[in-house]
Protein backbone atom coordinates (compact mmCIF):
# COMPACT_ATOMS: atom_id res chain seq x y z
CA UNK A 1 0.00 0.00 0.00
CA UNK A 2 1.33 3.18 -0.82
CA UNK A 3 2.07 5.69 1.74
CA UNK A 4 -0.65 7.34 3.24
CA UNK A 5 -1.65 11.24 4.08
CA UNK A 6 -4.43 11.93 6.49
CA UNK A 7 -6.41 15.15 7.63
CA UNK A 8 -6.92 17.59 10.63
CA UNK A 9 -10.01 19.41 12.59
CA UNK A 10 -11.00 20.95 15.48
CA UNK A 11 -11.81 18.54 18.39
CA UNK A 12 -14.76 20.49 18.51
CA UNK A 13 -17.84 19.59 20.23
CA UNK A 14 -17.49 15.96 19.46
CA UNK A 15 -16.24 14.89 22.71
CA UNK A 16 -19.42 15.43 24.95
CA UNK A 17 -18.21 17.23 27.97
CA UNK A 18 -14.43 17.65 26.99
CA UNK A 19 -14.02 20.37 28.99
CA UNK A 20 -11.27 18.34 31.03
CA UNK A 21 -9.85 17.43 27.49
CA UNK A 22 -9.29 20.56 25.70
CA UNK A 23 -10.21 23.42 27.44
CA UNK A 24 -6.95 25.04 27.34
CA UNK A 25 -5.31 26.58 24.47
CA UNK A 26 -3.83 24.46 21.96
CA UNK A 27 -0.11 25.21 20.49
CA UNK A 28 0.78 25.35 17.21
CA UNK A 29 3.53 27.91 16.19
CA UNK A 30 5.83 27.77 13.47
CA UNK A 31 8.48 26.10 16.27
CA UNK A 32 5.88 23.87 17.37
CA UNK A 33 3.67 23.02 14.66
CA UNK A 34 1.27 21.01 17.53
CA UNK A 35 -2.43 20.81 19.13
CA UNK A 36 -1.96 20.46 22.48
CA UNK A 37 -3.59 20.69 25.63
CA UNK A 38 -1.51 22.15 28.00
CA UNK A 39 -3.59 22.95 30.90
CA UNK A 40 -2.19 21.16 33.95
CA UNK A 41 -3.65 23.37 36.26
CA UNK A 42 -4.56 20.44 38.48
CA UNK A 43 -7.01 23.12 40.55
CA UNK A 44 -9.33 23.59 37.52
CA UNK A 45 -9.01 19.93 36.31
CA UNK A 46 -8.16 17.51 39.08
CA UNK A 47 -6.79 15.07 36.30
CA UNK A 48 -4.67 16.97 35.15
CA UNK A 49 -2.64 16.50 38.65
CA UNK A 50 0.72 14.63 38.30
CA UNK A 51 -0.44 10.33 39.29
CA UNK A 52 0.71 6.83 38.56
CA UNK A 53 3.21 6.79 36.13
CA UNK A 54 1.68 5.77 32.71
CA UNK A 55 3.72 4.37 30.05
CA UNK A 56 2.39 4.61 26.59
CA UNK A 57 3.43 2.57 23.66
CA UNK A 58 2.63 4.54 20.34
CA UNK A 59 2.72 3.72 16.29
CA UNK A 60 1.66 5.17 13.54
CA UNK A 61 3.00 5.15 9.34
CA UNK A 62 5.79 7.03 8.21
CA UNK A 63 5.46 10.46 8.53
CA UNK A 64 5.99 11.64 5.29
CA UNK A 65 2.56 13.38 4.60
CA UNK A 66 0.81 16.68 6.37
CA UNK A 67 -1.49 14.96 8.23
CA UNK A 68 0.66 11.81 9.40
CA UNK A 69 3.45 14.03 10.68
CA UNK A 70 0.72 16.15 12.55
CA UNK A 71 -0.70 12.99 14.13
CA UNK A 72 3.00 11.59 15.74
CA UNK A 73 4.02 15.38 16.64
CA UNK A 74 1.01 16.12 18.22
CA UNK A 75 1.08 12.82 20.05
CA UNK A 76 4.77 13.40 20.99
CA UNK A 77 3.97 16.97 22.20
CA UNK A 78 1.27 15.64 24.50
CA UNK A 79 2.94 13.46 26.21
CA UNK A 80 6.14 16.03 26.98
CA UNK A 81 2.89 18.15 28.55
CA UNK A 82 3.37 15.22 31.28
CA UNK A 83 5.17 14.78 33.95
CA UNK A 84 3.62 11.38 34.60
CA UNK A 85 3.72 10.27 30.44
CA UNK A 86 6.04 8.17 29.37
CA UNK A 87 6.01 7.69 25.48
CA UNK A 88 7.50 4.93 23.60
CA UNK A 89 7.24 5.50 19.93
CA UNK A 90 7.82 2.37 17.56
CA UNK A 91 8.10 2.64 13.39
CA UNK A 92 5.46 1.31 11.87
CA UNK A 93 7.39 0.04 8.84
CA UNK A 94 6.49 0.69 5.60
CA UNK A 95 3.36 -1.63 5.81
CA UNK A 96 0.55 -3.52 7.71
CA UNK A 97 3.04 -6.65 8.01
CA UNK A 98 5.63 -4.37 9.21
CA UNK A 99 3.57 -2.58 11.54
CA UNK A 100 2.20 -5.76 13.08
CA UNK A 101 5.91 -7.00 14.38
CA UNK A 102 6.58 -3.80 15.51
CA UNK A 103 3.93 -3.70 17.94
CA UNK A 104 4.22 -7.26 18.55
CA UNK A 105 7.48 -6.66 20.27
CA UNK A 106 6.10 -3.39 21.69
CA UNK A 107 3.73 -5.54 23.53
CA UNK A 108 5.99 -8.18 24.63
CA UNK A 109 7.26 -4.50 26.64
CA UNK A 110 4.03 -4.28 28.39
CA UNK A 111 3.34 -0.75 28.41
CA UNK A 112 0.23 -0.02 30.22
CA UNK A 113 -1.61 1.50 27.15
CA UNK A 114 -0.87 1.42 23.38
CA UNK A 115 -2.29 4.11 20.74
CA UNK A 116 -1.93 3.31 17.24
CA UNK A 117 -3.02 4.73 14.00
CA UNK A 118 -3.01 1.57 12.12
CA UNK A 119 -1.82 1.65 8.00
CA UNK A 120 -5.18 -0.30 8.06
CA UNK A 121 -7.27 -1.30 10.32
CA UNK A 122 -8.66 -4.85 9.09
CA UNK A 123 -5.33 -5.47 8.50
CA UNK A 124 -3.96 -4.65 11.81
CA UNK A 125 -7.58 -5.72 14.11
CA UNK A 126 -4.97 -9.10 15.10
CA UNK A 127 -2.63 -6.57 16.52
CA UNK A 128 -5.29 -4.76 18.79
CA UNK A 129 -6.74 -8.36 19.71
CA UNK A 130 -3.45 -9.11 20.77
CA UNK A 131 -2.64 -6.12 23.26
CA UNK A 132 -6.00 -6.60 24.62
CA UNK A 133 -5.94 -10.10 25.65
CA UNK A 134 -2.46 -9.19 26.88
CA UNK A 135 -3.85 -6.73 29.53
CA UNK A 136 -2.75 -3.73 27.54
CA UNK A 137 -5.79 -0.92 26.72
CA UNK A 138 -5.54 -0.07 22.75
CA UNK A 139 -6.38 3.31 21.71
CA UNK A 140 -7.31 3.03 18.39
CA UNK A 141 -6.76 6.22 15.78
CA UNK A 142 -8.65 7.18 12.94
CA UNK A 143 -8.32 4.31 10.71
CA UNK A 144 -11.00 1.84 12.80
CA UNK A 145 -10.29 -1.74 13.44
CA UNK A 146 -13.78 -3.49 12.62
CA UNK A 147 -13.69 -5.67 16.10
CA UNK A 148 -14.32 -3.73 18.71
CA UNK A 149 -12.47 -6.63 21.06
CA UNK A 150 -9.48 -5.05 19.38
CA UNK A 151 -9.65 -1.59 21.21
CA UNK A 152 -10.38 -0.19 24.76
CA UNK A 153 -11.33 3.48 23.11
CA UNK A 154 -11.55 4.39 19.31
CA UNK A 155 -11.03 7.93 18.37
CA UNK A 156 -11.88 8.81 14.38
CA UNK A 157 -13.19 11.86 12.28
CA UNK A 158 -16.54 11.62 11.03
CA UNK A 159 -15.94 10.47 7.68
CA UNK A 160 -19.25 10.13 6.40
CA UNK A 161 -20.03 13.49 8.28
CA UNK A 162 -16.92 15.12 6.16
CA UNK A 163 -18.59 14.09 2.87
CA UNK A 164 -21.60 15.23 4.41
CA UNK A 165 -20.26 18.75 4.81
CA UNK A 166 -18.52 18.97 1.22
CA UNK A 167 -21.81 17.66 -0.61
CA UNK A 168 -23.87 20.24 1.41
CA UNK A 169 -21.51 23.22 0.65
CA UNK A 170 -21.40 22.44 -2.66
CA UNK A 171 -25.39 22.17 -3.09
CA UNK A 172 -25.90 25.36 -1.20
CA UNK A 173 -23.69 27.25 -3.24
CA UNK A 174 -24.30 25.72 -7.10
CA UNK A 175 -28.23 26.39 -5.94
CA UNK A 176 -27.53 29.95 -4.95
CA UNK A 177 -26.07 30.29 -8.46
CA UNK A 178 -29.16 28.82 -10.19
CA UNK A 179 -26.95 25.92 -11.47
CA UNK A 180 -29.71 22.74 -11.74
CA UNK A 181 -28.10 20.38 -13.97
CA UNK A 182 -24.38 20.03 -12.65
CA UNK A 183 -21.33 18.91 -13.49
CA UNK A 184 -19.45 18.24 -10.10
CA UNK A 185 -16.13 16.01 -10.15
CA UNK A 186 -14.42 14.04 -7.11
CA UNK A 187 -11.20 13.07 -6.28
CA UNK A 188 -11.11 10.92 -2.94
CA UNK A 189 -8.21 9.36 -1.48
CA UNK A 190 -7.40 4.88 -1.33
CA UNK A 191 -10.64 3.87 -2.73
CA UNK A 192 -9.72 0.37 -0.42
CA UNK A 193 -9.95 2.23 2.69
CA UNK A 194 -13.54 1.98 4.86
CA UNK A 195 -12.94 5.59 5.96
CA UNK A 196 -12.04 6.63 1.61
CA UNK A 197 -16.10 4.97 1.13
CA UNK A 198 -17.60 6.60 4.24
CA UNK A 199 -16.59 9.91 2.49
CA UNK A 200 -17.75 9.10 -0.66
CA UNK A 201 -21.20 7.64 0.55
CA UNK A 202 -21.68 11.01 2.35
CA UNK A 203 -21.09 13.40 -0.26
CA UNK A 204 -23.15 11.45 -2.51
CA UNK A 205 -26.08 11.81 0.62
CA UNK A 206 -25.80 15.15 0.31
CA UNK A 207 -26.04 16.26 -3.27
CA UNK A 208 -28.64 13.62 -3.46
CA UNK A 209 -30.92 16.32 -1.56
CA UNK A 210 -30.19 18.64 -4.18
CA UNK A 211 -30.80 16.46 -6.85
CA UNK A 212 -27.17 16.51 -7.75
CA UNK A 213 -24.53 13.39 -8.59
CA UNK A 214 -21.43 13.04 -9.06
CA UNK A 215 -20.32 13.44 -12.85
CA UNK A 216 -16.57 11.82 -12.70
CA UNK A 217 -14.59 10.65 -10.10
CA UNK A 218 -10.69 9.86 -9.64
CA UNK A 219 -9.04 8.15 -6.92
CA UNK A 220 -5.73 9.01 -5.74
CA UNK A 221 -3.97 7.63 -2.90
CA UNK A 222 -3.55 10.63 -0.33
CA UNK A 223 -0.44 12.32 -1.92
CA UNK A 224 0.64 15.38 -4.17
CA UNK A 225 1.99 13.63 -7.06
CA UNK A 226 -1.78 11.05 -7.16
CA UNK A 227 -3.60 13.95 -6.81
CA UNK A 228 -1.84 15.76 -9.56
CA UNK A 229 -2.32 12.49 -11.93
CA UNK A 230 -5.81 11.82 -10.76
CA UNK A 231 -6.57 15.76 -11.64
CA UNK A 232 -5.15 15.35 -15.36
CA UNK A 233 -7.47 12.53 -15.59
CA UNK A 234 -10.65 14.10 -14.13
CA UNK A 235 -10.27 17.54 -15.97
CA UNK A 236 -9.40 15.63 -19.09
CA UNK A 237 -12.72 13.93 -18.88
CA UNK A 238 -14.75 16.97 -18.22
CA UNK A 239 -13.95 20.27 -20.36
CA UNK A 240 -16.68 21.52 -18.12
CA UNK A 241 -17.46 21.36 -14.46
CA UNK A 242 -19.06 23.77 -11.94
CA UNK A 243 -17.91 21.97 -8.60
CA UNK A 244 -14.95 19.51 -7.49
CA UNK A 245 -14.30 17.78 -4.01
CA UNK A 246 -10.95 16.61 -3.02
CA UNK A 247 -10.85 14.90 -0.07
CA UNK A 248 -7.31 15.41 1.12
CA UNK A 249 -5.41 18.71 0.78
CA UNK A 250 -2.26 17.05 1.14
CA UNK A 251 -3.03 15.45 -2.59
CA UNK A 252 -4.73 18.68 -3.05
CA UNK A 253 -1.18 20.26 -3.90
CA UNK A 254 -1.21 17.87 -6.73
CA UNK A 255 -5.09 18.52 -7.70
CA UNK A 256 -3.97 22.82 -7.65
CA UNK A 257 -1.24 21.84 -9.69
CA UNK A 258 -2.93 20.27 -12.28
CA UNK A 259 -5.67 22.82 -12.27
CA UNK A 260 -3.40 25.42 -12.76
CA UNK A 261 -1.10 23.45 -15.58
CA UNK A 262 -4.68 22.94 -17.53
CA UNK A 263 -5.47 27.04 -17.08
CA UNK A 264 -8.97 25.78 -15.60
CA UNK A 265 -11.20 28.29 -13.26
CA UNK A 266 -14.82 27.51 -14.78
CA UNK A 267 -15.50 25.85 -11.27
CA UNK A 268 -15.04 25.77 -7.73
CA UNK A 269 -13.26 23.22 -5.18
CA UNK A 270 -13.97 21.78 -1.64
CA UNK A 271 -10.78 20.51 -0.45
CA UNK A 272 -10.74 17.87 2.80
CA UNK A 273 -8.43 17.89 6.31
CA UNK A 274 -8.12 21.73 6.85
CA UNK A 275 -3.88 21.95 6.42
CA UNK A 276 -2.32 25.64 6.70
CA UNK A 277 -2.08 25.81 2.92
CA UNK A 278 -5.47 25.05 2.06
CA UNK A 279 -6.60 27.49 4.73
CA UNK A 280 -4.47 30.29 3.54
CA UNK A 281 -5.33 30.22 -0.05
CA UNK A 282 -8.95 30.31 1.25
CA UNK A 283 -8.17 33.28 3.13
CA UNK A 284 -6.54 35.03 0.55
CA UNK A 285 -9.46 34.06 -2.24
CA UNK A 286 -7.08 34.25 -5.27
CA UNK A 287 -8.03 29.97 -6.54
CA UNK A 288 -11.10 27.54 -7.47
CA UNK A 289 -10.14 26.50 -3.87
CA UNK A 290 -13.08 27.91 -1.64
CA UNK A 291 -13.45 25.57 1.11
CA UNK A 292 -12.17 22.87 2.88
CA UNK A 293 -13.95 20.52 5.28
CA UNK A 294 -12.15 19.24 8.70
CA UNK A 295 -10.23 16.29 9.95
CA UNK A 296 -7.78 17.05 12.95
CA UNK A 297 -5.02 15.73 13.63
CA UNK A 298 -5.39 17.20 17.12
CA UNK A 299 -7.25 13.64 17.66
CA UNK A 300 -3.45 12.18 18.52
CA UNK A 301 -3.10 14.81 21.25
CA UNK A 302 -6.58 13.77 22.37
CA UNK A 303 -5.56 9.68 22.28
CA UNK A 304 -2.65 10.42 24.36
CA UNK A 305 -4.51 12.60 26.98
CA UNK A 306 -7.29 10.17 27.23
CA UNK A 307 -4.96 7.17 26.97
CA UNK A 308 -3.10 8.64 30.71
CA UNK A 309 -6.16 8.52 32.37
CA UNK A 310 -6.91 5.16 31.06
CA UNK A 311 -3.51 3.69 32.38
CA UNK A 312 -4.77 6.05 35.68
CA UNK A 313 -7.74 4.33 35.69
CA UNK A 314 -9.37 7.79 35.55
CA UNK A 315 -12.73 9.03 33.85
CA UNK A 316 -13.20 12.78 32.08
CA UNK A 317 -13.97 15.07 34.41
CA UNK A 318 -17.24 16.32 32.92
CA UNK A 319 -18.83 13.28 32.69
CA UNK A 320 -20.64 11.50 35.23
CA UNK A 321 -19.34 8.12 34.26
CA UNK A 322 -15.91 7.22 35.80
CA UNK A 323 -14.64 5.70 32.92
CA UNK A 324 -13.58 7.20 29.79
CA UNK A 325 -15.73 6.83 26.63
CA UNK A 326 -15.48 3.67 24.02
CA UNK A 327 -15.65 5.61 21.36
CA UNK A 328 -15.48 9.40 20.36
CA UNK A 329 -16.29 10.94 16.88
CA UNK A 330 -15.26 14.24 15.84
CA UNK A 331 -17.01 16.60 14.00
CA UNK A 332 -16.06 17.89 10.87
CA UNK A 333 -16.53 21.97 9.81
CA UNK A 334 -16.50 23.48 7.10
CA UNK A 335 -14.10 26.24 6.47
CA UNK A 336 -14.80 29.11 4.23
CA UNK A 337 -13.24 32.48 3.81
CA UNK A 338 -15.60 33.51 6.41
CA UNK A 339 -14.63 31.88 8.96
CA UNK A 340 -10.66 30.75 7.80
CA UNK A 341 -9.30 33.23 10.28
CA UNK A 342 -10.86 31.45 13.23
CA UNK A 343 -9.19 28.35 11.80
CA UNK A 344 -5.63 29.41 10.74
CA UNK A 345 -3.82 28.27 13.85
CA UNK A 346 -5.63 24.81 13.46
CA UNK A 347 -3.85 24.67 9.61
CA UNK A 348 -1.04 21.50 10.09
Amino acid sequence: MSALSRRRILFGGAAVGAGALLTACTSNTPENNAQVNTNTDASANPNAAPGQKVVIGFSAPAADHGWIAAITDNAKAQAAVYSDVELKAVEAGADAAAQRAALSTLISQKPNVIVMLPHDGKELNAAGLEAMKAGIPVVNLDRAFPDAAAYRLQIKGDNFGMGLAAGAYIGEQLKAKGVTNPIIGEIPGIDSLELTQERTKGFNTALAQYGFKVANRRPAEFTADSGQAAATALLQALPKMDALWNHDDDQGIGVMAAIKQANRSEFFMVGGAGSKQAIDSISKDDTVLKATVTYSPSMASSAITLARLIGQGKGMSDLVELQVPKEITLASETITKDNAAKYAKLGF
